[in-house]
């Protein structure tokens, strides 16, 4: 096996990796999208302290998912076209 070949399998690993992740990170980001949505309600509906600060948490939290996520697809994107280009070289 020349060092392409082992450069192509390497890359295929890390984008299986990224798929991995990828799913996680969006069942991830659906449990916290609805403890967000309801962080929001009761914050609305009963205006206390602690839910108002609940809701800024859970917020951030799926925010801080979505930020993984952009850097996952990012990543991904990357890996897809080094490896396009090893693939025509």
């Amino acid at each position: 096996m020349g060092r392409t070949e082992r450069i192509i399998g390497e890359i295929e690993r890390k984008l299986l990796a990224l798929a991995d992740e990828r799913s996680l990170l969006l069942e991830e980001l659906s449990d916290h999208r609805d403890l967000a949505d309801d962080a929001a309600r009761d914050a609305a509906v009963f205006d206390s302290p602690m839910d108002r600060e609940a809701a800024i948490v859970t917020s951030r939290d799926v925010e801080r998912i979505e930020r993984l996520l952009t850097k996952n697809e990012a990543a991904r994107s990357k890996l897809i076209e080094r490896l396009s280009r090893l693939e025509l070289s």
